[in-house]
């Protein structure tokens, strides 16, 4: 049994789209660590990166884009660490891999449920392409499995089809589908996303509760720091294709360094906030096909400095205090007394 407390190892992963407006470097040197039986959250803008990077995982990227460069190392709790992207497309441990020990929610069920075929077939076809079970057994697993998630009449539902169901039945449907093999990484793509306030907490609730039961390692990407809170035990936030800070949520969210990261917390609705204006991150994320020199931030900082902040490459990330990462050449002028470590 391995021992390394890290399951996925992501290293300098850079995902482009060649594009007729020009290259879109959507994931530009992303390097992550997904410790076992923990929730890391990549959080940022719409447009910051966090899906492709999720799908660049799973090699479920299309045409116009390829995966350019760095490594995605998955180490299963039984077996020899597999380098993802150096797989063949059509490799039965690619297979194995994709749906089988590493699953993924998407982020809207309709799309990712077929609407002409039942649940019950579909949770049965992902068993029966993973598993050696006869019909039978995958039916009473799938039944299993819906009922776990917190779906009533579980046998009743397996006849119904998409169609049928409402959008938070749906989304277990689709959370049933993508545990249903017992995977070690579980990629939510902004779950909670289409649901309301209600269906939002049972939902995070239920990914972490089985996440917990389960042991599994969960990768929780969304816009909203918020969410974050409630189910994350580490945090990455994104910001045009980079990371730009990364630390244990409790450390992010009571002392962020990077000014993106404050702007995203400032901007959270609060309830002794009533009467006042929402705060806002001026400005837009960039095109990516003209992504500003220096830091890509600095167009919407409000602590930009003429002449360093925006020229030469983007900064890297630097790591301060305990495990906190920012990749800002400011903090030490912005925070004072924080220490580079």
């Amino acid at each position: 049994m391995n021992t390394d407390d890290t399951v996925l190892a992501i290293d300098d992963l850079q995902t482009y789209f060649h594009t007729e407006e020009g290259e879109v470097r959507a994931v530009d040197g992303v390097s992550l660590r997904l410790k076992r039986g923990t929730v890391l959250a990549i959080v940022g803008e719409s447009g910051c990166g966090k899906s492709v990077t999720a799908y660049s995982i799973l090699r479920l990227i299309q045409k116009p884009g390829v995966i350019k460069g760095g490594s995605v190392r998955f180490t299963p709790r039984q077996g020899e660490p597999i380098d993802i992207t150096d797989l063949p497309e059509k490799s039965d441990t690619l297979f194995d891999v994709r749906g089988g020990r590493i699953s993924m929610i998407f982020q809207e069920p309709m799309t990712a449920l077929s609407p002409v075929h039942t649940i019950g077939n579909q949770i049965c076809e992902a068993i029966l392409l993973h598993q050696d079970v006869t019909r039978a057994e995958a039916r009473g697993r799938a039944i299993e499995i819906l009922g776990q998630v917190g779906i009533p009449g579980p046998q009743d539902r397996m006849d119904q089809y998409p169609f049928e169901m409402s959008g938070g039945m749906r989304q277990r449907v689709v959370i049933a589908m993508a545990l249903v093999c017992h995977p070690e990484i579980l990629i939510a793509d902004e779950p909670t996303t289409a649901l309301d306030v209600t269906i939002q907490a049972q939902i995070l609730q239920l990914i972490k509760s089985l996440q917990r039961d389960r042991g599994a390692s969960v990768l929780f990407i969304t816009h909203d720091l918020g969410v974050v809170a409630q189910v994350a035990d580490e945090v990455a936030v994104m910001y045009l294709g980079r990371i730009v800070e990364q630390a244990p949520v409790r450390t992010a969210l009571k002392q962020p360094l990077h000014p993106y990261t404050a702007s995203l917390l400032e901007s959270i609705p609060r309830v002794e906030s009533k009467g006042d204006r929402l705060a806002v991150i001026e400005g837009s994320v960039p095109s990516p096909t003209d992504i500003p020199s220096g830091c890509p931030f600095h167009p919407r900082c409000a602590h930009a400095s003429a002449g360093r902040c925006d020229v030469g490459p983007p900064p890297p990330l630097r790591q301060f205090s305990g495990d906190h990462q920012s990749a800002c050449i400011r903090i030490e002028e912005i925070h004072r007394g924080v220490t580079e470590v």
